[in-house]
């Protein structure tokens, strides 16, 4: 084919070779070594500074259900079992109460970047309306704290509790379930929904554990030393030198408020992120009063499918939908007979340059503004929605620190060493995130083991096996709420998926029930068909991930060492999730063999 060479994609030649320069950059380090926080070193990350943990006896009981995890999803399922009959059920999470992440994310600025009426679930159910279009932490985890009430999840929450190990029984149909407090679960079914945010991250740096001065990760953020609250009110950091490490969508609703009341703040970047406008705002009581039956599902469906570019109707109209749109559209400087693949290049390159273009609107150093440019495809790395982030680099007291070509060298009793220099701190917060591991055993720190003993780890360590991401031949009445990129669907909105699942094993247990059934097992041959579908349709995109700039969507860069098995259903989210409910239509639940 030939192609008229034209300006746009004359630029495009220039920034290809930017693109592949910063990459380059920032693979030059091993970003997958992380520190062992088990050890007695770095425990402390891990504590909860929130909630006391509360003694009691070690149980021993019987019950229907056991569900890991107290997040959105352990809610969800536990809501969509209560739907479906199920009275007796256990919930055990690791954290004081429900939340999940919004539990644990209690730093200033902690808010939604989805719509919050797509993203917090079952607002219609509790009568529930946010009041804003990007609720703030303490709005969201009152929400999950509304829905533990509403289902009457309270009495079957097992807090400040971690599953260790569960063993199938074949004799007794039953998950046998231990927990680091010496509680012993049997249980029909198993339920894992330990989210895929929620195990905290920290690289492996030299001289971590030698840092003389206070230090946390943002998830365990110590009002305590910064005094204020999630609004904000830093008083405690006005005569403190304060360091934070990374600038990921953390950071992007941290910084802000670290920088307005911190004598001097240093924010050390490996990576920028696209930061595009939020705009923020209260929502209209009398609007969402007049919303018909219905109306949030509605919502939500739209949205998922409008990020997928499959409706011409947006409801929402927020930056993920908009720029979605314009990643789609044909730009004005591709010839007519471009191919697909050029004119999507040619359409991020568009977006990614009005990205660039508003850090020179905003920010009035050019140096900082430079180094707060991302030089990459749009969809790299999560995109990044704030409006006072890089407003906050205009002030004097706020220093970007580019470690993009060495990283963090180490780190020293009384701060950083960055490109040879020291930074001396008082305070150093980790905004380095969670880990997004498929591995199942290092995302529960359990073993799971199913028939004859295998381990549910050895089973999937070259790769997941799986009937619709969900269950798995071999683990008889397991769930496994599906983690990134895990034979199910993928979108921005991850309660979405949460929600499809939850209804989905629901559907399950009740059939089951309703046969007389003491459950079921996937049979080989529908685990085999669904790993032949992923293979078939998926989406590796490989050539593209591989010319990414390093993170997490990429295996840090190196997407060849990925498996393929763990990919995601490549014919989108809605029909994905067309396919489950196709799927329960059936009335006979294929694939499935029921345990008498």
């Amino acid at each position: 084919m030939t192609r008229r060479c034209t300006v746009a994609e004359s630029d495009l030649q220039q920034v290809r070779q930017r693109y592949a320069a910063e990459r380059q950059r920032r693979v030059r380090y091993d970003r997958n070594a992380l520190a062992d926080l088990s050890g007695s070193d770095l425990s402390g990350y891990l504590e909860d500074p929130y909630t006391e943990v509360t003694p009691r006896a070690a149980l021993a009981e019987e019950v229907d259900v056991v569900v890991m995890g107290g997040g959105f999803g352990g809610l969800l399922c536990g809501a969509k079992l209560r739907d479906a009959g199920v009275a007796d059920l256990r919930i055990v999470d690791q954290a004081g109460d429900f939340g999940g992440v919004w539990y644990w994310n209690r730093y200033p600025g902690a808010q939604c970047d989805v719509e919050s009426c797509v993203y917090l679930p079952l607002l219609e159910e509790l009568g529930a309306m946010p009041s804003e279009k990007y609720a703030h932490q303490p709005e969201i985890f009152a929400h999950a704290r509304a829905l533990g009430r509403h289902y009457d999840l309270y009495r079957s929450a097992l807090f400040h509790t971690a599953v260790t190990s569960a063993d199938w029984d074949p004799e007794q149909a039953r998950w046998q379930v231990r927990t680091d407090r010496g509680d012993q679960l049997r249980a029909r079914y198993l339920v894992v929904a330990v989210g895929n945010i929620d195990k905290v991250k920290l690289p492996a740096v030299p001289g971590i554990t030698d840092f003389a001065g206070q230090s946390f990760h943002t998830s365990r953020w110590d009002f305590g030393y910064t005094g204020g609250d999630g609004t904000g009110g830093l008083t405690g950091l006005q005569d403190k030198r304060v360091g934070i490490v990374g600038t990921g969508a953390t950071a992007l609703q941290c910084v802000p408020h670290l920088g307005e009341w911190a004598q001097e703040l240093y924010v050390f970047q490996r990576t920028p992120s696209t930061v595009a406008e939020r705009n923020n705002h209260a929502l209209d009581g009398a609007w969402l009063a007049a919303q018909q039956p219905g109306w949030q599902r509605q919502r939500v469906q739209n949205f998922t499918a409008a990020l997928a570019g499959q409706t011409d109707v947006d409801l929402v109209c927020d930056g993920w939908t908009t720029i979605a749109a314009e990643l789609r559209a044909r730009p004005a400087g591709a010839a007519d007979e471009t191919d697909p693949a050029a004119v999507a290049e040619l359409a991020d390159f568009a977006v990614m340059e009005k990205i660039r273009g508003r850090i020179d609107q905003v920010v009035t150093d050019p140096a900082k503004a430079a180094s707060l440019k991302p030089y990459y495809r749009y969809n790299c790395k999560r995109p990044g929605f704030h409006d006072a982030y890089l407003a906050t680099f205009n002030r004097p007291s706020v220093h970007l620190v580019d470690v993009a070509d060495t990283g963090i060298e180490r780190v020293v009793a009384d701060g950083l060493v960055a490109g040879g220099k020291t930074y001396r701190l008082d305070l150093l917060i980790w905004a380095t995130g969670f880990e997004g591991s498929p591995e199942v055993g290092r995302r529960t720190g359990a073993d799971l083991r199913g028939v004859g003993g295998v381990s549910l780890a050895d089973k999937w360590r070259d790769g997941l096996r799986t009937l619709h991401g969900l269950t798995t031949s071999g683990f008889p009445n397991l769930f496994v709420l599906p983690g990134p990129q895990a034979q199910g669907a993928v979108t921005a909105n991850f309660m979405h998926i949460l929600e499809e699942n939850a209804d989905h094993l629901a559907y399950i247990v009740r059939a089951a029930t309703e046969a007389g059934a003491r459950g079921f097992q996937v049979s080989q041959a529908a685990e085999d068909a669904w790993v032949a579908t992923i293979l078939e349709k998926a989406r590796y995109n490989e050539e593209f991930q591989a010319a990414c700039t390093p993170g997490r969507f990429n295996n840090e860069g190196r997407p060849d060492q990925k498996s393929r098995l763990n990919a995601a259903y490549g014919g989108g989210p809605m029909a994905f999730f067309g396919l489950l409910e196709q799927w329960r239509q059936a009335g006979d639940l294929p694939g499935l063999e029921l345990l008498s």
